[in-house]
């Protein structure tokens, strides 16, 4: 070891001991912090639930207000969160019995944070950092141009596809962390608009992350709180055998998932259709020369680690290790294997306002929680539920109006209120609606993972990808906006959620006396067949793959509506 790396050792830059200290403060705080497998955290801090219906309307018009400032753009969406979730901890104390025991100090309060998320954020947007500086993102936005030809609507479609896919097997806050550098690289070298290519990826990565266990943060908290240990734990021994595993979340919520591929492709081609047509040449040889890998070494490392990390995100259902520290951990190996002197570059892409913001709204809709807000939203539900009459000859309705008042509200209320601890609060309200009502908790725990989901699609601060990806894409130079992410999320959500409202109906109500599994396999069936004729029929008409994905010929549609009529006609004659 030479002098000059002595010197660098001893001579520190304060940012870097700020960093380690976050690190190990997030980590303390998990410990300190009870949290749902990865999602919403319960405060230790002995804040209890007010029963004041005024509580209520002041804490409606706390998030009426916070919403106001973020939509307008009054104020930065971190600072909108601040001062509402400041607003709600001045309420909670307002209304909170003077005889009941409970701290407000800045230590409690930060209870309210959910520290497992903020701890996963962290962990892999320093990992990130580090990936970013061996080239390995300019790489692949190289190869993902070579595969499209030149096509700007096939680059769109390769970009989604791999976001879907990557947000179902690993988490779609991870996945978009990734590919968020590699879009904003890849814009930028063929001329064209980020952000509309952004907001596409995450709302296919909101999509792709609902098909399994570990894709969404809502699926991971009713994966754990829905189990059938956690239902026994909760004191409902008798819906213990509806408790969902791993495995469930594939079987039940994948059908489903892949109804709404092509439907959600046609809506991005259209509403993007002037930002997504043509193409873009430019000299493959040159790009690749010019982006290609830098560090051959470091990606060596830090690719082993991070694969590593993902292996330990899909163990994450057999070992319980909480994802937080898993990239907490992956964060710090990573930092100690590639320049341990140094910190500053690595910690270039975390977004410290992106994390601000989390702890904000955390902090805000835990203190709503307390306040008696979702709570007032889950007990409408139940009396909109209970509306459709108790007796056995009402049965079917009463299931069928669970599931999609479920559905929709869950939509409805994650697209406006933050799908993770809304999730939290909603677990024990199924439950309490099976148990109460007599209704099949099964259906309704996966018409709540859908509706979470998917409604994180509705606005900006829906799900957590979406925060993230606007946060980086901000730090770039391309802020996305809450209207115009609004403009083409929200519609999405509708139609999403609309499909598998069908889905649902058709498995879970028609097929509820055994025959879910035979209606699931004709969603596939019919989901498969269609997509197959749709691509078959656009090749035949020479385009290429991506556009023969979305091919909205008109024609051919009434066409088939036609012959299919004639056939009816025909067999109804016969039968004469």
């Amino acid at each position: 070891m030479n002098g000059n790396e002595l010197v660098r050792m001893r001579r520190r830059h304060p940012s870097q001991y700020i960093a380690l200290g976050l690190l190990a403060f997030t980590g303390t705080m998990m410990f300190t912090s009870h949290s749902i497998a990865g999602g919403g955290s319960t405060s230790s801090s002995g804040f209890q639930d007010i029963e004041n219906t005024q509580a209520v309307w002041v804490g409606l018009g706390i998030l009426l207000g916070v919403y106001a400032l973020i939509i307008t753009e009054y104020v930065h969406r971190t600072l909108a969160a601040a001062v509402g979730g400041l607003l709600a901890i001045l309420a909670l104390g307002y209304y909170t019995p003077e005889s009941a025991e409970v701290s407000f100090s800045l230590g409690a309060v930060t209870t309210l944070i959910d520290w497992e998320t903020i701890g996963l954020l962290l962990g892999m947007m320093v990992m990130v950092g580090i990936l970013s500086h061996t080239g390995l993102f300019e790489w692949f936005a190289v190869q993902a141009y070579k595969q499209s030809g030149g096509s700007v609507w096939t680059l769109v479609v390769i970009l989604c596809s791999v976001t879907a896919v990557l947000s179902a097997f690993l988490d779609n806050v991870t996945t978009m962390l990734l590919l968020t550098p590699v879009t904003i690289q890849l814009a930028k070298v063929l001329d064209l608009k980020p952000v509309p290519l952004l907001i596409s990826e995450v709302l296919f990565s909101n999509i792709g992350g609902a098909a399994t266990m570990i894709g969404d943060p809502p699926n991971i908290m009713i994966g754990s709180g829905l189990s059938p240990a956690a239902i026994e734990k909760a004191g409902y021994p008798d819906l213990v055998s509806a408790g969902v595993t791993f495995n469930d979340f594939i079987i039940e919520m994948a059908p489903g998932i892949l109804m709404t591929i092509v439907p959600s492709f046609m809506f991005i081609k259209w509403f993007y259709g002037e930002e997504f047509a043509g193409t873009r040449v430019r000299d493959i040889a040159e790009l690749e020369t010019k982006y290609g890998i830098k560090d051959v070494a470091m990606l060596k490392v830090s690719g082993t680690i991070l694969a590593i990390v993902v292996l330990n995100f899909f163990l994450h259902p057999i070992t319980h290790i909480a994802v937080s520290w898993i990239a907490l951990v992956g964060a710090v190996l990573m930092l100690l294997a590639t320049d341990r002197h140094e910190l500053e570059k690595p910690l270039e892409h975390v977004e410290w306002t992106t994390l601000l913001f989390f702890a904000g709204l955390f902090v805000l809709v835990h203190a709503l929680q307390y306040l008696g807000v979702i709570s007032f939203i889950g007990d409408y539900v139940t009396k909109g539920i209970a509306m459709f009459g108790t007796d056995e000859a009402g049965d079917v309705v009463r299931l069928a109006a669970a599931v999609l008042i479920i559905l929709w509200v869950s939509a409805i209320a994650s697209a406006f209120i933050d799908n993770i601890p809304y999730t939290a609060t909603m677990i024990p309200v199924v439950m309490q609606i099976a148990y109460e009502l007599n209704i099949d908790l099964n259906p309704m725990i996966w018409a709540l993972a859908f509706g979470a989901c998917l409604g994180g699609n509705g606005t900006l601060i829906g799900a957590s990808a979406n925060v993230v990806t606007a946060g980086m894409s901000e730090e770039a130079g391309y802020p996305i906006s809450f209207n115009e992410f609004f403009k083409a999320g929200f519609p999405i959500m509708i139609l999403t959620t609309a499909i598998v409202s069908v889905y649902m109906v058709l498995v879970y109500v028609i097929g509820a006396d055994g025959g879910a599994n035979v209606w699931k396999g004709v969603c596939v069936g019919i989901t498969m067949f269609g997509i197959i004729w749709q691509i078959s029929r656009g090749v035949g008409k020479g385009k290429n793959f991506a556009e023969a994905l979305v091919d909205d010929d008109l024609d051919a549609f009434t066409e088939i509506a036609e012959r299919a009529v004639d056939v009816i006609k025909g067999m109804k004659s016969s039968e004469e």
